[in-house]
């Protein structure tokens, strides 16, 4: 998958992902790269076929997306029929919905001939490309859409779906196969996340921190491999460190990648009930 972006956030329109320990430094993360880069899962990677879960089943989301995501047609989220294979993330577009106090929420695994165009709107949202840096035309992010969906599945780029309506955009990925892991003490299965919300009016008021509560435990209920889920906001985007702070991670460290000083944010299974 390409590179995680620079950053993503609840607030300022994105959140991404990665992780460990709150007791261990940057340094210590340095120190455990040497075992992150002997990961190897054979198993996994023999299975793979083709384009993976990333592409969507029909009647996932139906109607076509308007302009805006508050004015977009609201159309029903009905459930994707199941799929006779794995993939890297356990097949995401079968992941279903889940309520939270917001309304009803789905991921719903990004078709570009459909979404493209609200998808390059929202990252040339100045407040967005700050941090993702994809402004421009659309071929621009139907690039970094193309490069997910025609790859290897570690990483399936989804819209956030609330009550029928396209709200935000995210990327579920596999942290422990990402460039990522080369900068932190991977383990195997961690899923890292970002996430940008779309409209204006749905930031600043604490959404952010109900969706990512809502998609961590989603990967935690359908991954049963995976024991932590993983973010790297960048440590300026304060609005996005304290949402998934709100949102039952931990803070780990701080860590040097190639194009930001992220915070890596971890949401452990064995502590999901008491964050």
């Amino acid at each position: 998958m390409p590179p995680p972006p620079p950053d993503a956030s609840t607030d300022a329109g994105t959140e991404p992902v990665a992780q460990e320990p709150a007791t261990e430094s940057c340094a210590a993360d340095r120190a455990d790269v040497q075992d992150t880069l002997d990961l190897r899962l054979p198993d996994e990677l023999s299975a793979l076929f083709g384009v993976s879960g990333a592409t969507e089943a029909p009647g996932a989301y139906a109607g076509h997306i308007g302009t805006d995501a508050r004015t977009a047609v609201r159309a029903p989220v009905a459930p994707a029929s199941a799929s006779s294979a794995d993939d890297l993330l356990d097949n995401v577009i079968d992941w279903g919905p889940a309520t939270t106090s917001a309304g009803v929420f789905q991921l719903v695994p990004v078709r570009i001939e459909r979404d493209l165009p609200l998808i390059s709107r929202w990252m040339n949202d100045p407040a967005v490309a700050a941090f993702w840096e994809l402004a421009g035309p659309d071929a621009v992010t139907e690039a970094h859409l193309r490069d997910q969906i025609g790859g290897d599945g570690r990483s399936v780029p989804c819209l956030g779906v609330l009550d029928g309506t396209p709200m935000s955009y995210w990327e579920v990925y596999r942290a422990d196969l990402d460039a990522l892991a080369r900068h932190y003490p991977a383990r195997p299965h961690d899923t890292g996340l970002h996430l940008l919300i779309g409209g204006v009016a749905d930031r600043g008021r604490g959404l952010g921190t109900s969706l990512l509560r809502a998609v961590a435990d989603l990967v935690l209920d359908h991954r049963a491999s995976c024991a932590r889920v993983i973010a790297e906001p960048d440590l300026r985007n304060t609005p996005s460190v304290s949402a998934f702070l709100s949102a039952g991670f931990r803070f780990a460290a701080e860590v040097d990648l190639p194009d930001k000083r992220a915070a890596l944010m971890v949401r452990d299974r064995a502590l999901r009930a008491v964050l």
